[in-house]
């Protein structure tokens, strides 16, 4: 199953609605290197919806780790959206539940930014 990505840009926050599975392969390169092309382009407050990601592997969960990475080095920020059950459990597991912030709310999630950067 491949992975569908639509974005959105809301004030100067990018949302990514996710939908598949991020596994290795395809999935994973193409997450990794559209956040890639997103940080590079300056959108460095990234917010991914993983409502409708029904499973994530070893490297989909790397992926998602060099993603926020990525987006930290360049003074950003991401945070993980709407987990399902199977996702949340993972990162439970693997404690990455302490590295990300995660909400179920997107306003909430959005407002967790705080402010825009100055220009």
């Amino acid at each position: 199953m491949h992975l569908y990505m639509v974005e959105k840009l809301v004030d100067d926050i990018m949302l990514l609605d996710l939908r598949g599975r991020i596994t290795l392969g395809e999935e994973t390169e193409a997450l990794r290197g559209r956040i890639r092309q997103l940080v590079e382009a300056g959108y460095t407050r990234i917010i991914l919806n993983l409502a409708d990601v029904n499973y994530s592997d070893s490297v989909g969960l790397s992926t998602l780790v060099a993603s926020y990475t990525s987006a930290r080095k360049r003074g950003g920020n991401m945070k993980l959206l709407h987990l399902t059950t199977r996702v949340h459990d993972l990162l439970q597991i693997t404690r990455l539940s302490t590295v990300f912030e995660i909400f179920d709310d997107p306003g909430e999630a959005q407002r967790s930014f705080g402010s825009p950067p100055a220009p």
